[in-house]
């Protein structure tokens, strides 16, 4: 799980993956950066873990959101005795990475799949640092019927286990609150044409459109629905809830007509760590954070912080002082239940105006 750098010193590996290529390239890049970010600032302060000097190593994989390349890249970062793993970013490559993780005992904390069954598989070596898409819908769902006043909503997903999973939770809380599902429609995570099932949707005359995906795929169903001039609020998940939407949508996104929720945030007495987070991430890679990179650094501080409380890196010795932790991130404070979620999963809920994302509310 390690081995002898320079000066005597001992290489900590760490894995993370993400996809760097493909259409959300620049979400996985964004979670790379921050975990690099996290690395240089751990090698920085010159890391001991029981009593011997270490040297964080970042091994990177791209899974390209596909599950065979993830299950591929993660067998990989076994054979190469990684202590931990950050990772994977869509809920479809972390649910079947999490398997060869745990059969080779090696820690898996994701900054980002939401998907339910991603912690109820009884692996102990699965965690998160975001809410679940049962808290996500949920939260969506009940902003839909209370704030919105929506009475009739049309529902697409990508068929990925994220964009189902987050859907299917929406639907349930909508309908709970007295919300009537007029329309259910499926797409792909690689589609760029919905005209046919924007018409279907346009017919049932909806007051609201709730898509369960990500936003290299609701940015161009933003401009084809536009074109077909259904002009009502568009809800989804954190896979739509990035910066990076607005440029996707063009001009074909009205002010706070979109209303997405990213799957974590802290409230105002933790504003400003993320803001400090947020504004030497800009300083270091000259771009704005676009959803995941606070996450991410999370992700590997906490593993490290469990390494150090542990006085080791080897996973046997340290999983069980992560499966305890408590850390205080930029994202809040860290804390995991029995099966690995979040225990104080908050929410923050956004919307748009000119091009720029606004934040609405942070909730439980």
């Amino acid at each position: 799980m390690a081995c002898a750098g320079a000066r005597g010193q001992e290489v900590v590996k760490i894995g993370q993956v993400g996809p760097i290529t493909g259409p959300i390239a620049h979400l996985g890049k964004d979670l790379q950066n921050g975990a690099r970010m996290a690395i240089d600032e751990l090698n920085a302060k010159a890391p001991g873990i029981g009593g011997k000097k270490v040297t964080f190593a970042l091994l990177t994989e791209d899974d390209g959101g596909d599950p065979k390349q993830g299950t591929a890249v993660a067998q990989k970062l076994v054979d190469a005795k990684v202590s931990g793993v950050i990772g994977h970013l869509n809920s479809g490559t972390t649910i079947p990475a999490s398997k060869i993780y745990f059969e080779a005992g090696i820690p898996q904390i994701s900054p980002a799949a939401t998907n339910p069954k991603y912690t109820q598989q009884a692996f102990n070596t699965a965690f998160r640092v975001v809410a679940n898409d049962g808290q996500l819908g949920g939260a969506l769902g009940r902003y839909a019927a209370a704030v919105l006043k929506a009475k009739n909503v049309a529902i697409i997903d990508d068929r990925t286990a994220y964009g189902q999973g987050v859907a299917d939770e929406f639907g349930k809380s909508a309908r709970g609150a007295g919300v009537k599902v007029v329309a259910t429609q499926f797409t792909t995570d690689k589609a760029t044409d919905f005209n046919a099932i924007l018409t279907a949707i346009k017919a049932k005359k909806p007051d609201l459109v709730f898509f369960g995906g990500m936003d290299a795929v609701a940015g161009p169903m933003l401009r084809q629905m536009k074109q077909l001039g259904i002009h009502v609020p568009f809800m989804g998940g954190d896979g739509i809830c990035s910066e990076g939407l607005a440029a996707l949508a063009g001009d074909a996104m009205a002010n706070g007509q979109v209303i997405c929720a990213e799957a974590g945030g802290v409230e105002d007495a933790g504003r400003k760590a993320l803001d400090d987070f947020k504004e030497a991430y800009k300083k270091k890679y000259g771009i704005e954070v676009q959803t995941y990179a606070p996450y991410a650094y999370d992700a590997v501080m906490t593993m490290a912080d469990a390494m150090r409380k542990a006085g080791s890196w080897h996973p046997d010795k340290y999983l069980p002082e992560l499966a305890k932790i408590q850390h205080k991130g930029v994202t809040g404070e860290i804390a995991f239940d029995a099966k690995g979620d979040m225990r104080q999963g908050t929410l923050t809920l956004y919307t748009y105006s000119q091009g720029k994302r606004q934040l609405l509310v942070v909730t439980k």
